[in-house]
């Protein structure tokens, strides 16, 4: 009888399958898994309201960030910054990134310890980082982004600031975990879908969001994955869909060449570390989305498909020495390190090759600029 429900359950759309992979990703990496658990554990809550910068122009209770790329004048200490493509300005803000990246690594940690152990301990103690973030009138962060990557002299904020929450990706993928287990408290959950609900909107509704969903390289890329994971939390199927169409009618066909690179990622002065980038967030909305009706890794436009892409840049991540383009100005020798994209297509294509390139790179990266640029840190909460 157990098994007639858990079939029709199925059927309803109910229960989840695993990954047949899953399994064998959980038996190989349950050592490196429980010990960022065990480090997860033992983080308290800590929020942006920790952090002030007198340049930003909202409140305490507004993320503020500074453009990566911005430097002062030469010319005059009062002028206006001037750009520096690649290359970061370390006196700039970014203290609030840094907490949220915070913020991502411990929840993406618990709920993957939970996902390795099943031991609901990981998942009470994420409810407090996410009670601190997105409900406590005294550390909670506003559901909006009008003050990142700001540039001093020229802008208190901009669209292309969204960026800066793909490091709620992990975030919102723990909170599914932790609601799928039972956890969350009715009042909790309420409140933190009511806030990804406010983000959402303010999202797709601000004219920020509207010039970040247009963009049209790896930042249009990252608006998707970002809504399609805020939709999928808050059961928002009108985001659901507009993603998929999106994913197929503008990324795919707008953003890859025929032989699956990434030619306006390739322009860059990091073409490296955007292609891995742009893949990463490629698969997870392919991870995020696909389902019977919607096969994203299996989707086809214009001759282009995810898969080419994981093809074209697979040989460069086995061995970057063949990669026959210009070396990243900057952080050249930190890539690659285990990027979703390998085990994502790994589980999709069942290509073992794939897997065993993710398991031997690494999985716990510490550099500022690596862990801004890869949100998806523990891919088991995703198979």
């Amino acid at each position: 009888m157990r098994y007639i429900i858990l079939f029709l359950l199925l059927l309803a759309g109910q229960v989840q399958a695993q990954s047949p992979l899953l399994k064998k990703v959980l038996q190989d990496t349950r050592p490196a898994i429980l010990e960022r658990a065990g480090w997860a554990l033992q983080q308290m809550p800590l929020t942006i309201t920790a952090f002030s910068c007198d340049r930003s122009a909202g409140g305490k209770h507004d993320f503020y960030s500074e453009g990566d790329y911005w430097w002062p004048n030469p010319a005059s200490a009062d002028s206006p910054y001037v750009q520096r493509d690649g290359q970061s300005n370390p006196d700039n803000f970014v203290k609030h990134r840094e907490v949220m990246i915070r913020f991502s690594r411990v929840m993406g940690a618990l709920a993957a310890g939970y996902v390795a152990t099943k031991d609901k301990t990981y998942l009470q103690h994420a409810l407090v980082h996410a009670r601190a973030w997105f409900e406590d009138e005294a550390t909670r962060m506003n559901p909006g982004l009008l003050y990142a990557q700001a540039i001093k002299g020229r802008a208190t904020g901009r669209g292309i600031g969204i960026i800066d929450t793909i490091q709620l990706l992990e975030v919102v993928q723990a909170l599914r975990v932790m609601e799928k287990a039972g956890v969350i408290p009715p009042a909790d959950l309420v409140a933190f879908k009511s806030w990804f609900t406010a983000y959402l909107n303010w999202m797709t509704t601000h004219p920020y969001g509207k010039d970040e969903m247009n963009a049209k390289n790896n930042h249009g890329t990252c608006w998707v994955m970002q809504v399609a994971a805020f939709a999928q939390f808050t059961g928002n199927r009108e985001w659901t869909n507009f993603c998929i169409n999106r994913y197929k009618t503008v990324l795919l066909p707008a953003q890859m060449a025929e032989d699956g690179s990434f030619p306006l990622e390739l322009r860059r002065t990091k073409p490296y570390g955007y292609s891995l980038f742009n893949l990463d967030a490629m698969s997870t909305i392919c991870q995020l989305l696909s389902d019977k009706k919607n096969n994203l890794w299996q989707y086809t436009a214009e001759q282009r498909n995810i898969g080419k892409g994981i093809a074209f840049l697979y040989p460069y991540v086995k061995d970057k020495s063949t990669w026959p383009y210009p070396k990243d100005v900057m952080y050249w020798s930190e890539w690659p390190v285990a990027q979703p994209f390998l085990l994502f297509g790994a589980a999709a294509f069942n290509n073992m090759d794939y897997y065993r390139l993710w398991l031997m790179l690494n999985h716990d990266p510490q550099v500022d600029e690596v862990l801004r640029n890869l949100p998806v840190r523990n891919p088991v909460i995703y198979l």
